[in-house]
């Protein structure tokens, strides 16, 4: 699909994940053990054949840039087009580098002369926490098809936790009869989107000058439901499979959680369109005769030798003899010693749980300890 380009928004600020999001820009946040957030986009826009791809960031995007690279394990290190990365250059020689990006628009302004340069016809803007496998290629050809000037990635409201953004009122043919920008209440049978939109060039960029020239820094109000946007005809596409989108501290974990349910794993991990991740050679998990493990998913690298459940665990991770973890998250190189015990607890990367500590939080407010803290 040499005729789609895609933009990922990585730039946002998510204080509600909280020591999680000190370290790094959440759409690196590490996910089911092996994974980055980002990898779900990247790995959708991949899978249909994109193959230039724009990430925009603004700040805190070193963990960002370690793990993306030029793009290699996506298959997008390419002499020409391929995986660039998009720091707030243009933005900053406005006078306003201090400050981030006020929503999509202001942000696709800022990376302006990037977006004259696409060479293709059609663009895919696309949020860069968004945990869904996307089937973008079954998208854009609806896009086609239809005649619409936008397309949107929509789920059915009974899921609405997987975004907080907009709604749509959708008729039998799926066209956008009315838009609901966060509303306080939802009327029944709206979609829910994704935050996933497909679009000509012509027209973004069309829609970038207009919002740029009267200050209009929101997608959702500047062109949803803007006069940048009047006039336009807007599709939904309806997609079926999971989706989650990563906000809060315990928005991550009872997403994590849903990973231990084989119905969520099906509908992500695709053999027809699988997630790509950075390639880490790591040996294989060692089990030893007094591990215990149920229900829980155990990354590379590991050593078991106490009990787990329920948990999700990352690469690297040592779990001492006698040591219980229960209903955790705990990233990489996380290392639990004899006697400790885990409840409810999300443990940042290179954490040190000391021999007889006890920690608990609870499903509602799990306990986060920061990344390199020894307790």
């Amino acid at each position: 699909m040499n005729n789609l380009h895609g933009i990922i928004f990585a730039y946002g600020e998510t204080p509600d994940l909280r020591e999680l999001s000190q370290p790094r820009n959440s759409c690196s946040l590490p996910y089911g053990g092996r994974f980055r957030l980002i990898d779900f986009a990247l790995s959708s826009l991949v899978n249909a054949g994109v193959t230039d791809v724009g990430i925009i960031v603004h700040s805190s995007y070193q963990s960002l840039l370690d793990h993306v690279g030029a793009g290699k394990d996506w298959d997008l290190a390419r002499k020409r087009g391929g995986l660039r990365i998009l720091p707030p250059f243009g933005y900053a020689s406005k006078g306003r580098q201090n400050n981030l990006y006020r929503g999509r628009m202001d942000a696709l302004a800022g990376v302006y002369s990037y977006l004259e340069d696409i060479r293709q016809d059609y663009v895919i803007l696309a949020d860069g926490d968004m945990v869904a496998n996307l089937p973008v290629e079954e998208a854009f050809e609806q896009h086609l098809r239809s005649g619409a000037d936008i397309t949107s990635f929509s789920v059915p409201s009974s899921i609405a936790s997987s975004t907080n953004t907009n709604y749509f009122q959708l008729d039998k043919e799926g066209w956008v009869t009315d838009i609901l920008v966060r509303p306080n209440s939802v009327p029944e049978g709206c979609a829910v989107s994704l935050g996933a939109y497909i679009l000509s060039k012509e027209l973004l960029m069309k829609l970038v000058d207009y919002c740029a020239a009267h200050d209009l820094y929101s997608f959702s109000e500047g062109v949803l439901l803007g006069e940048a946007g009047k006039g336009l005809k807007l599709m939904s596409y309806a997609y079926e499979g999971y989706a989650a989108s990563i906000k809060s501290v315990r928005s991550y974990y009872i997403r994590s959680m849903e990973l231990l349910d084989p119905a969520v794993r099906a509908s992500l991990f695709r053999s027809d369109r699988p997630i790509r991740t950075k390639e880490q050679d790591t040996p294989a998990t060692k089990f030893s005769d007094d591990a215990k493990v149920v229900n829980s998913l155990i990354a590379d690298g590991c050593v078991i030798e106490g009990t787990v459940i329920n948990s999700v665990v990352a690469r690297g991770v040592h779990i001492a003899k006698g040591a219980v973890v229960e209903n955790c998250i705990l990233l990489q190189h996380t290392e639990v010693q004899e006697g400790a015990t885990l409840k409810y607890t999300i443990t940042d990367k290179s954490v040190k749980i000391c021999s007889g500590r006890s920690l608990a939080g609870h499903e509602t407010y799990p306990l986060v300890i920061a990344k390199n803290e020894v307790v």
